[in-house]
């Protein structure tokens, strides 16, 4: 339930970044979603594990940096 938890956390704090007034541009928004996706990703993968969150969250920021040129 924790990971439940701490997933929807995540995901509302970005939303929330991300609605509140901020210029996001298409890069920005790109990358915080790549590296939400990464992040749940990595956790589901490693079984919940900081190491996979943390990698996933990375590697899902980079990849979605570069699909929003």
């Amino acid at each position: 339930m924790n990971k439940f938890v701490a997933g929807t956390a995540a995901i509302l704090l970005t939303t929330t970044l991300m609605t509140t007034g901020c210029t996001w541009d298409k890069r920005d928004t790109g990358t915080a979603a790549g590296a939400v996706v990464g992040g749940v990703a990595g956790g589901l993968v490693t079984g919940g594990s900081a190491v996979g969150v943390g990698v996933g969250a990375v590697g899902g920021a980079l990849v979605g940096n570069q699909m929003a040129k």
